[in-house]
């Protein structure tokens, strides 16, 4: 594989994660298990496989567990040495020593837009990665989606890149909508021509919803900076992301894989039922 000339992702894991409580009022819903592996991991090894090494958390105070999971625990590796037991850790450790793992506060659940902003200081002046760990996502037969998102980037390096794909029309309101026309007759690529947050039924454009997936250039931090606050007090990533498009300068992929909304029970249990099937 080719090196990405995207070198470092950002993870916006503060949220409080409320739809999943209780168990979130002292567990991260990022630290939430599919079988024994939590989704935080599923999404860090999603970047490491697009060769991404930099790894940006943009946590809160009560999510000290996350910093302390991407840690070795000498104690536990010498209580499994030679067990049957050893092998349990070799993908989390070969994480933890290929990668390296910064971190930023987001002392305010201000929106996705606001959390990356948290992230500017630490990622320089070049296009990187965001992965949002509620969404899952897996393709067996081939590249994962944030690696298609890196090669449609570095094709278009000037343009933005969002994941899509097509939901009910009666979701729509839970999702960021966009629309557009096709590049060059590839019916997977988008131009982005307009995009709004969570619409009603009446006012959605298209069925294509954004998912948890993103390649930004690094004027989104220039844009957010100046993004007013929504009717929640909310900064969206789409109200600037759609500034960049009345540029021109933000691209749609619909990814091939599968993906689970793993943000809600209902969501997460339809990923564990797959994985039990693989």
């Amino acid at each position: 594989m080719s090196e990405s000339k995207v070198h470092s992702c950002l993870f916006p894991v503060a949220g409080y994660g409320t739809r999943f409580l209780p168990i979130t009022k002292s567990i991260p819903k990022e630290m939430i298990p599919i079988m024994s592996k939590p989704l935080i991991q599923f999404a860090v090894e999603e970047a490491n496989e697009a060769n991404i090494l930099e790894m940006v958390m943009v946590i809160s105070s009560s999510k000290e567990v996350i910093k302390d999971y991407f840690q070795q625990n000498t104690t536990i590796e010498k209580s499994i040495q030679g067990s049957p037991k050893e092998n349990l850790l070799a993908d989390l450790n070969k994480i933890i020593f290929s990668s390296s793992f910064s971190y930023v506060y987001q002392n305010q659940m201000l929106g996705l837009g606001h959390a990356i902003a948290q992230g500017k200081e630490l990622l320089g002046d070049q296009s990187f990665a965001v992965i949002l760990p509620d969404d899952l996502c897996i393709n067996q037969s081939g590249k994962s989606v944030i690696s298609q998102l890196i090669s449609l980037h570095e094709q278009y390096p000037e343009c933005s890149i969002i994941a899509v794909e097509e939901v009910q029309k009666n979701e729509v309101h839970n999702y960021g909508i966009i629309d557009g026309v096709n590049l060059y007759n590839n019916s997977n690529v988008i131009r982005v021509s307009n995009m709004i947050e969570k619409p009603n039924i009446d006012e959605a454009p298209t069925n294509l919803a954004i998912i948890g997936r993103y390649i930004l250039t690094p004027d989104i931090f220039k844009i957010l900076n100046s993004t007013k606050q929504d009717s929640n007090g909310e900064i969206q990533i789409t109200d600037a992301l759609m500034q960049m498009a009345m540029d021109n300068k933000v691209l749609a992929l619909k990814f091939e894989g599968n993906r689970y909304d793993c943000g809600n029970p209902e969501g997460f249990s339809k990923a564990f039922d797959a994985f039990k099937k693989m």
